[in-house]
This record gives structure tokens, sequence and C-alpha cells, in this order.
């Protein structure tokens, strides 16, 4: 049966480019494309980082039964949702799968596919280093939003709080200090 390995972190921890660079060493892994309602941003692709998408149609998925799990986080701009939605893309039969998310949709997958399934990897790095990256990666967005930075910076903190990994038997953490060591103690991890 297949695995899904699942990548999750702080805002800002480099999860994203931990994601990317793991897709390129693990070339048999699959992904599993989350939907969102937020803008997208510069230089994401729709079906690529996300499906971008509306309300609508993630409750028309949620009507039709086929919501994994769905989060809608109040921000600065309004809400944005995001979910996983049980649309085809997951083949644990015949495939293993990386895939991006939150400490909740984490645990929302685990409890969908079973805990022998979802394998988390949680990446840890310094809140003083995280706030410098997302500060970097905000000034270059044509119009900066400083306040959702620090918003989800604090909310961050709330959700991996050391309670909510150690209610769901989170106890690695891969250090994102320096990068290519991450990337082979993930790859080691998968493989």
């Amino acid at each position: 049966m297949g695995k899904i390995f699942y990548l999750m972190g702080k805002s800002a921890s480099g999860k994203d480019t931990l994601y990317k660079r793991l897709l390129e060493v693990c070339p048999k892994l699959k992904t599993i494309i989350l939907y969102t309602t937020r803008p997208m941003r510069d230089g994401e692709t729709d079906g690529v980082e996300y499906y971008f998408t509306t309300p609508e149609v993630l409750q028309r998925f949620s009507e039709e039964g086929k919501m994994i799990e769905l989060r809608t986080y109040e921000t600065v701009s309004g809400p944005w949702s995001y979910a996983t939605v049980d649309d085809g893309q997951v083949d644990l039969e015949n495939e293993d799968y990386l895939a991006i998310g939150t400490l909740i949709s984490y645990e929302n997958m685990r409890n969908y596919y079973g805990e022998d399934h979802v394998i988390p990897l949680y990446i840890a790095v310094d809140d003083g280093v995280r706030l410098e990256r997302a500060l970097r990666r905000e000034r270059q967005q044509k119009k900066p939003n400083y306040a959702e930075l620090c918003r989800r910076f604090l909310a961050d903190e709330a959700d991996f709080s050391r309670e909510n990994l150690q209610r769901l038997g989170i106890e690695k953490a891969y250090e994102n200090e320096d990068f290519e060591e991450c990337v082979l103690q993930l790859k080691n991890t998968i493989v």
C-alpha cells in the first residue's frame, strides 16, 4: 500500500522550496494539489501550486461528499479557504505521494486515509530566520501584505504548539538550517 509523505511546518520554514526539491530527488512521488480561494501570488500557476477556485466550487465538493478537509482563515483580506478534495488524485494501491499543508490538514488526511498511510515530515526553523524569510518574500509581491504576514506568523505559533505536535505523535523535526542536509534527511525517510 502506498504512503502520503506529508510536509508541514510554520510559514516561511521553507516547505515550498523543500517540496519542489524533494519532487526532483524522489521522482517517483506523485503530488496532491490542494484547492484554495486565496488570490494567486506572483509566480504561481493554477493547477501547479494549488487549484485556485471559488467558495461555491468548494461547497459543491462538500455536498458531493468529496471534502477530505477544509480550513478557512479570516485574513486581513477576507476569508481564504484551503481544501483537500477526494477528486481522484490519490491511488494508494499503486503510488506514493508528497503532500504539503498544515498540522490541521495533516490530522484530517491521517484520519481520512489512516495513520499507516500518512507519514508526517515536520520542518522546523528558528523563528527569527522564518520572520526574515517571510519579510523578504512579502517585499517581492506587487502589493505586500505585512498585516497578513504577521497574522500567519502568530497563528502558526499556536497551531504548531508542542502540545499539538505531541497530541498527533509527531516527535521528529527536520531542521531546515542547512537546506541540502534537510533534503537528504527527508529523502532518507521517504526512500
